[in-house]
């Protein structure tokens, strides 16, 4: 029988992990995942590169027109007042002009087509004088004007994308350009989610007269959502430590990492931790975060494991803090921001103690004058998801900050930068 183990620090004693050192030790412990598949370009946005992407052409393929106008040679600038020239053929994207063109001449060209051999101007058709079978121009248009150079986006050999890339629908379309069609991105991330708790049920099905329904799960899987995480579901594990030690077991030989809402306080049925000692390695188990700051981490055979709290909001906080970076790094990304930071006046006094980070759900504005501004969604109790829902921005309070008077910048965190 696994027995379940106290806190060994109070909340506000100094052993109290710091969370920017419990994220270094997460991201010490984690290495990248092994693994690709080939997959079809289409599908390749939101996945990571697993192998650099080289140019095998030119692109543009051919020297082109930036615009619709007309093609001639610099030579045939006037220094000063116009000259006319003489309107001979069209070059069509696609649809090359043959023949030659001779100096005093010139060529009806449309954007992106192939600009006819020698010439080396290109004006604009607002730019000219239009006339039945020639054109005037003036003296205002240079040499290699509204013309793109072939190879001037990508040159043939050039590496275009380097492992670890995050494809975005720029790169699709940049390897697009190259004609591609398939492509070998890292394998997928398998991350297994469980809810812990002999209270908790699903939603639509409240059987016991004391239960609630089972938020954690649906916002973990719901944040988890995206092209390279697959998510295996392992539903609500009751308040039982031989249960949870098999079932984190058995998933731990095949996932990636795995995700547990609560078990990790100091109650009585509280033994998600203690299976963690049992079942694997300990790496911490509180940090000094609010909400959050029951947060168990190790490893139950090849999974890394997080012991996420039982508090609704305290779960996406320790997960959008803590897990994400976490997978990214599993998942070999390399150079995606987690969530980039900014300075806001906050609209109201914020209570806070030194020693710990808080995590305050924010309403992120700009005011009149442009400049940011946000103010808290109300009571923020760790249990209050609705203060999650209400949200654009968490308030970001750092470890040794105090009280906070309204009109003072504080640091914020778009939702955005998380998605």
């Amino acid at each position: 029988m696994i027995e379940s183990q106290p806190s060994c620090t109070d909340i506000f004693e100094s052993g109290l992990m710091p969370c920017s050192e419990a994220l270094d030790r997460i991201m010490a412990r984690l290495p990248k995942i092994s693994g690709y598949e080939r997959i079809p370009l289409q599908n390749a946005c939101g996945r990571t590169l697993h192998e650099p992407v080289i140019s095998h052409i030119n692109v543009p393929p051919h020297t082109n027109s930036a615009v619709d106008g007309y093609a001639f040679y610099a030579e045939d600038i006037p220094s000063s007042n116009t000259t006319e020239l003489n309107v001979i053929g069209q070059a069509l994207a696609g649809k090359q002009f043959r023949g030659s063109v001779q100096k005093g001449a010139c060529v009806r060209i449309m954007t992106g087509a192939e600009l006819p051999p020698g010439l080396d101007v290109v004006a604009m058709q607002e730019h000219v004088g239009v006339f039945e079978n020639h054109i005037e121009i003036d003296s205002r248009h240079k040499r290699g004007q509204n013309i793109r150079l072939a190879g001037e986006d990508l040159k043939c050999g050039e590496t275009v994308l380097k492992p670890g890339k995050w494809l975005t629908p720029a790169d699709i379309g940049l390897m697009a350009s190259l004609g591609l069609t398939e492509i070998n991105v890292n394998r997928k991330l398998k991350v297994a989610i469980a809810s812990t708790g002999d209270e908790l049920c699903e939603p639509g099905d409240l059987t016991s007269p004391g239960g609630i329904y089972d938020s954690n799960r649906y916002s973990l899987i719901a944040a988890l959502t995206r092209p390279d995480i697959e998510i295996v579901n392992l539903g609500i594990i009751p308040d039982n430590a031989e249960k949870l030690l098999d079932c984190f077991n058995q998933t731990g030989r095949f996932a990636d990492m795995i995700l547990s809402t609560g078990g990790v306080s100091v109650g009585e049925a509280d033994f998600t931790k203690s299976v963690l000692q049992h079942s694997g390695q300990v790496e911490f188990w509180k940090v000094a975060i609010k909400p959050g700051r029951p947060l168990a981490f190790g490893q139950i055979d090849k999974a890394a494991f997080f012991g996420l709290p039982g508090n609704p909001v305290a779960v996406l906080v320790t997960f959008y803090y803590f897990v994400l970076p976490a997978l990214e790094q599993m998942l070999g990304i390399n150079g995606k921001p987690v969530a980039p930071t900014l300075k806001a006046r906050v609209s109201e006094n914020l209570r806070k103690k030194p020693g710990r980070t808080e995590i305050q759900r924010g309403i992120l504005s700009r005011d009149e004058k442009g400049e940011w501004r946000v103010a808290t969604t109300g009571k923020q109790g760790s249990g209050i998801l609705r203060s999650m829902s209400l949200a654009n921005a968490f308030i970001v309070l750092e470890h040794e900050a105090g009280d906070v008077k309204a009109g003072e910048w504080v640091t914020v965190q778009p939702f955005a930068g998380f998605l």
